[in-house]
């Protein structure tokens, strides 16, 4: 069988299946058991397919996923988030849009823990909008920090997103981790400064009103004890990973028992918070595991078909320059993110995309960190991009897809700018890893 008769024959399946509604990970794990069956030797391939998926499983490098979604879990449960969204609105006094930039600063922190920017989208839309709605906000400075926000999230440590990519990527996860900090610095530069100049364009857009006074010593002291606690620990999960002083799995663990000892601190650690934010941790992480064993086996299957030399050879056979080459991945993750889940996204690409890259001579963890931009991006893009069906579902009524669409645009330019910046200046992303 030709290599490209083996690519379709498992991506057809796949695709197939998905079309009736199966969850992707079972779609992957049917699909690979009809090419091991085909191109392994029956029953025995099967076996052998399945004892191989069973081992990825076994990585050590899967150990932050889990931590890190209970982490945010807690973080949320507990109403740790909601202290913190409610100490920074307090702090920015008269700043004028000041709620949208708790929304960039905050949603930024939330989104970060829950890992999840589709959960993070519908929180921050029915709790912000709404609020910001009654303030006479217009709806391009609510909307907006919170469509943009997903991209910080997204590579800014801790991100269970960023260690499931590297572990289907097989690349060094704190290098990853790391990676993304300096990037998302910048990023979160570019928002604020959008909101800024937006609120200069504009003030009416979002107009100011009147606070309670608080000194500096209050101010000061609401910061101590609201504010740095919860930032606290984000930043001394990545300071001990940048140190070299702990591996991901260690930084991951320390990280879920810091907010629970602020939890406990608080005293908003509660049964039923904990029970919540296990169940919530259990249910992600499953679907994790899942889609490991399905893009490890599909992976194999790939090599053994020789379906991804055949694609490498004919992807490169066209003699484009690479960049020209990164484009066209990079147009296709946006196209995929209008319809399918990142996840899913990353389970049918990485096994193609990572091969085809480093045949380029791109650096892994620099591309990583592009492949995680462009599946963030893609999900705000319109006109199916799912992040801004999301916004819909849970925005006043009376909002309409065109305001959706037009207050995602100044936020998809920032990230697009910043993935222009890492491609002229690569050390970006590079150099704290480097160290």
């Amino acid at each position: 069988m030709e290599w490209y008769e083996a690519l379709a024959l498992l991506l057809g399946t796949i695709v197939a299946l998905m079309a009736t509604g199966m969850p992707v990970a079972l779609a992957f794990l049917a699909a690979n058991i009809v090419g091991a069956w085909v191109f392994m030797g029956g029953d025995r391939g099967v076996a052998q397919l399945l004892n191989n998926g069973l081992g990825a499983l076994t990585k050590y490098a899967l150990m932050p996923i889990p931590l890190f979604l209970l982490m945010g879990e807690i973080f949320f449960h507990t109403g740790l988030g909601g202290r913190m969204f409610n100490a920074i609105d307090k702090l920015l006094g008269r700043l004028p849009g000041r709620l949208s930039y708790v929304t960039v600063l905050g949603g930024t922190a939330f989104s970060t823990l829950s890992g999840s920017s589709m959960g993070s989208t519908a929180l921050l839309g029915s709790l912000m909008v709404p609020e910001m709605g009654r303030r006479g906000y217009k709806p391009h400075m609510s909307i907006g920090p919170i469509l943009g926000t997903g991209g910080l999230a997204i590579i800014i440590p801790p991100s269970a997103l960023a260690v499931l990519l590297a572990t289907l990527a097989q690349i060094d996860v704190a290098a990853l981790l790391i990676a993304g900090v300096i990037p998302g610095l910048i990023l979160a530069g570019f928002y604020i400064a959008t909101i800024w100049l937006q609120t200069r364009l504009d003030p009416q857009a979002a107009p100011a009103y009147e606070v309670d006074p608080m000194s500096l010593g209050q101010r000061l002291g609401l910061l101590l004890r609201e504010v740095v606690p919860m930032v606290g620990v984000m930043v001394v999960i990545i300071v001990l990973m940048i140190r070299g002083f702990v591996t991901p799995s260690e930084a991951a663990a320390f990280g879920a028992l810091g907010v629970l000892i602020l939890a406990a601190a608080f005293r908003c650690l509660t049964w039923e918070a904990m029970r919540k934010s296990i169940i919530g941790a259990l249910r992600v992480t499953l679907m994790a595991y899942l889609i490991v064993f399905g893009s490890a086996t599909f992976s194999q299957l790939l090599a053994f078909s020789g379906a991804s030399r055949g694609l490498v050879n004919w992807a490169t056979s066209f003699d484009l320059a690479p960049i020209a080459m990164l484009g066209v991945m990079f147009a296709v993750l946006l196209l995929l993110g209008m319809f399918m889940e990142q996840i899913s996204i990353m389970l049918l690409t990485v096994p193609i995309f990572f091969p085809l890259a480093n045949t380029l001579g791109f650096d892994p963890i620099w591309f990583g960190l592009i492949m995680l931009l462009s599946l963030e991006i893609s999900f705000t893009t319109p006109p199916f991009g799912l992040l801004l069906f999301v916004m819909k579902g849970v925005a006043p009524q009376g909002t309409t897809m065109r305001q959706i669409y037009t207050s995602a645009f100044p936020f998809i330019g920032c990230s697009l700018l910043l993935v222009v910046l890492l491609v002229v200046f690569p050390q970006l992303a590079l150099w704290l890893p480097s160290l």
